[in-house]
């Protein structure tokens, strides 16, 4: 019995070395097709009738399926060619580029920003501008304060005269520990001896001094000399330590008040109808014969006057609040500037006040337009003599003092006038004791000092001269002793304290520690004079037993 194959695959392996039926008509089909000529389309394939198929091998079917997985046109997968990147990595590579353009484009930007503070710094301030990286506390006086001399001039502004003369003079006095501050506004009228020859002589007005000394010249180093020697010459007028000096000019108070977008200040005006000065109406076409009153009105409404505001909040860009700082009613028609300089001193220290708090906040710093225009007004045309290490501490304390904390001393005060109306001392002229005992008394770092109770000391003893030695002491301690007397007959304890009136907490607490007694609030064995805050009887001489 012949044995049977078994099948594999549903297809018969073929013995090797045996001819087949399929090589036998191979043979014949290459001998038929030498004969013929060939066709331009290849025939469909001629089935033999009769004859069994070839089996396939299963190394044939591996053949076959090599290729399976291999895309069109013979590539293989897995494979890259030059060109043929999928579009996500396009996309990659767009974010790519994009990402590092931006980050070019703002280290160019921050590099400008750079740039321009640090030529503008090297302008403004002493020293390295490198040294803008140091925190140096600023220059103390005795009370711990650091004294600021503003001087405002108008050489920037063409055709005025007189250009390089003070128009405004400002001291701010800054306390860095406690963190507050004080604005001295002195009248440029107030007469002065100069010391050396002047314009107008060996004496005059004060607003002449900067220009006499130097100020205002081309020169950076000329223009900070001035600025030391005007501040060590206001400082002996006011009696302080004047570590500091500044100039700003027309430009600068321009474009910061442009840079911040205006400012918003408050007319307090003793004028019912608020503030008006004519003097500035030629900014709105007043005496221009081309100018029609509707045109006057147009440009300065509501009634063609270029300052006038009425009592309130008022919103000021950069010329209203320029020409507002100027204002003092020298020129009819006028209101509201009825002490003229001293009219004028208040809104300049409120539009100060206003410009530091619109810079401050956050609108502001977070603009670069703004920014770039506040680095450009001050390089360009501010000078000061504080040193590049100590910007941080200005910024700093520009930040950390509140506005509340920011307080006036007025001059020309009803009850204590120091000035008289024509900026003069009220003591007499060229008298300036008076006027530094009163700074004194304000700046001082006694808390009982700045209070300024008046003090009636009274002896109750029978001792000659105890209530002189012991008013002595009082005053070497910072109180203000306004009368000396001797106290009606009675029995009085050691020491006695009556308050008249409430408040002083400072003097109060400071008498109670002294003398280990609590302060009397009841009725005092004699009438006080007007004004007296305290009255102190000693009923014995206490130097025995001390």
């Amino acid at each position: 019995m012949t044995q049977q194959r078994n099948s594999m695959d549903g297809f018969v392996p073929r013995r090797s070395n045996s001819p087949t039926a399929d090589d036998a008509n191979n043979q014949a089909a290459n001998r038929f097709n030498q004969a013929r000529p060939i066709s331009a389309a290849p025939e469909a394939p001629r089935r033999v009738v009769g004859t069994a198929s070839a089996p396939i091998m299963r190394s044939d079917l591996d053949e076959s399926l090599k290729g399976i997985d291999e895309p069109a046109g013979g590539k293989k997968k897995g494979k890259k060619r030059r060109g043929d990147k999928k579009p996500k990595s396009k996309l990659r590579r767009i974010i790519k580029w994009v990402l590092i353009l931006l980050v070019v484009a703002i280290l160019g930007v921050a590099g400008y920003f750079v740039y321009k503070s640090l030529n503008a710094g090297s302008q403004i301030f002493k020293g390295s501008i490198l040294d803008i990286i140091q925190n140096k506390p600023l220059k103390q006086d005795e009370n711990g304060r650091s004294n600021i001399l503003v001087l405002g001039t108008s050489q920037d502004d063409p055709g005025h005269e007189a250009g390089y003369l003070t128009d405004s003079i400002m001291v701010i006095s800054i306390d860095q520990k406690n963190k507050n501050a004080y604005m001295i506004s002195i009248p440029r009228d107030l007469e002065v001896e100069y010391g050396q020859a002047c314009t107008s002589g060996y004496q005059g007005k004060i607003n002449v001094y900067y220009s006499c000394v130097g100020g205002g010249t081309d020169s950076i180093d000329s223009e900070r000399a001035a600025l030391t020697k005007e501040a060590g010459f206001m400082g002996e007028i006011l009696g302080m330590d004047i570590q500091y000096g500044v100039n700003v000019n027309y430009t600068v108070m321009r474009e910061l008040v442009n840079a911040v977008g205006g400012i918003t200040v408050t007319i307090e005006s003793r004028d019912s109808k608020g503030q008006m000065d004519s003097n500035f109406d030629w900014k709105c076409g007043v005496g221009d014969r081309k100018v029609s009153r509707a045109e006057v009105l147009r440009r300065c409404p509501p009634n063609g006057h270029f300052i006038d505001y009425p009592n309130g909040p008022v919103t000021l860009d950069a010329e209203h609040a320029l020409y507002l700082a100027q204002a003092r009613g020298d020129s009819a028609p006028t209101y509201g500037f009825e002490q003229s300089n001293f009219d004028r001193e208040k809104n300049q220290q409120k539009i100060v006040k206003a410009i530091r708090e619109k810079a401050l906040s956050a609108g502001v710093l977070t603009d670069f337009g703004k920014v770039n225009g506040i680095i450009d007004a001050l390089g360009n045309n501010l000078r000061t003599t504080f040193e590049s290490s100590e910007v941080r501490t200005l910024v700093s304390l520009a930040k950390d003092i509140k506005d509340n904390d920011i307080q006036s001393i007025v001059l020309n005060d009803e009850a204590n006038p120091i000035l008289n109306g024509n900026a003069q001392p009220t003591a007499g002229k060229f008298q300036f004791g008076p006027l530094r005992a009163f700074i004194k008394k304000k700046l001082s770092a006694n808390a009982v000092t700045r209070e300024e109770a008046n003090v009636v000391v009274l002896n109750g003893s029978g001792t000659a001269g105890l209530a002189q030695k012991e008013a002595d002491k009082l005053e070497s301690q910072g109180f203000i002793i306004s009368a000396v007397d001797t106290a009606p007959e009675a029995k009085y304890a050691d020491v006695e304290v009556y308050q008249i009136g409430e408040g002083m907490p400072a003097t109060k607490a400071k008498l109670e520690s002294l003398f280990g007694v609590k302060v009397k609030t009841t009725a005092p064995p004699i009438t006080p004079a007007a004004g007296t805050s305290f009255i102190v009887i000693f009923g014995k001489d206490r130097s025995a037993s001390e």
